[in-house]
């Protein structure tokens, strides 16, 4: 009677042991499902922040391009009238006697 007692403690332990496994597991999948959701909601949220400075970035350039172009203008003489802004030419006449 002591070894049936003893193979269902076994019997008993073993399955309990199992039981413990699964849950732990099961525990671990959702732990690293959950790893990877907030992972892949960070990756997200970071590649908008870097559109949104790369598009600020480049707003900024483009101002600074068309601020060098109408300074070039300004200095030559080119500027445009349609823009609000006078147009300053200069012409030389040379005559010979």
């Amino acid at each position: 009677m002591s070894n049936t007692r003893q193979m269902f403690q076994s019997g008993k332990a073993h399955g309990e042991g199992a039981e413990k496994a699964g849950q732990l597991a099961q525990s671990a999948k959702d732990t690293a499902s959950s790893v990877c959701e907030s992972a892949s909601d960070t990756a997200q949220q970071r590649k908008e922040q870097t559109a949104g400075f790369l598009q600020q970035t480049g707003e900024q350039v483009k101002q600074m391009a068309q601020g060098a172009a109408d300074a070039v203008k300004n200095a030559v003489g080119m500027e445009d009238a349609s823009a609000g802004r006078t147009t300053t030419s200069t012409t030389t006449t040379t005559t010979k006697h």
